[in-house]
């Protein structure tokens, strides 16, 4: 009678030794390449970031009294000081204690350098500038760069209602129309209609 204890003990030596043998060689393989295991993946690589200029710039108008009036773009959160000073600078007939140099550009803005005389710019209808007659010969006043003085000098604003149209200026930008001061803490029907006349985006 065979003993098959002794040959089920062959065996499972045999399929043991064979185990042994596939795992050796499967080591061998992973050690000679140390690399494939655990290596880790290589990040995708990331898209450029394209700034467009477009994102990062506002074009503004400067015209007056410059040697080089034009369309600028510039940085945004760059001053009038800036446009000023893309435009070759002010002319010796430009009167920059009219204007606020500091105050920021917004895209599509027209920056207007006036010249010497024209003080009475902002100055109510009627009230008389240096030729002693009728409305101020430099034009309205403009919304989108008028300074706190010029604002003032309007009928019926006074300094706390110019500061306002200031604030609303920087924080929505220049002036698209007239009719936006209605917006404006303090400015009603009423006073839009009497200012009508006398500003200008």
């Amino acid at each position: 009678m065979p003993e098959l204890p002794f040959e089920l003990s062959r065996r499972r030596i045999v399929v043991a030794v064979a185990c042994v043998a596939l795992l050796l060689f499967l080591g061998s393989k992973l050690l000679a390449h140390p690399q494939a295991v655990d290596a880790p993946l290589a990040p995708p690589a990331a898209a450029p970031v394209e700034t467009t200029a477009a994102a990062t710039a506002v074009v503004v108008d400067v015209v007056g009294a410059v040697r080089r009036p034009g369309l600028y773009r510039l940085e945004q959160g760059a001053r009038i000081a800036d446009a000023v000073s893309r435009a070759g600078g002010a002319t010796p007939k430009a009167d920059l204690a009219l204007i606020n140099l500091a105050a920021p550009l917004a895209d599509g803005e027209q920056v207007v350098v006036p010249k010497h005389g024209a003080a009475a710019l902002g100055a109510p209808m009627g009230a008389g500038g240096s030729s002693g007659v009728g409305a101020p010969t430099s034009g309205p006043v403009h919304l989108s760069t008028a300074t706190l003085e010029q604002l003032d000098s309007l009928p019926g604003i006074g300094p706390v209602t110019a500061q306002k149209i200031l604030d609303y200026r920087q924080k929505h930008g220049a002036f698209t129309s007239v009719d936006e001061l209605d917006a404006v803490p303090g400015i009603g029907p009423a006073r839009l209609d009497q200012l009508k006349d006398l500003v200008a985006p």
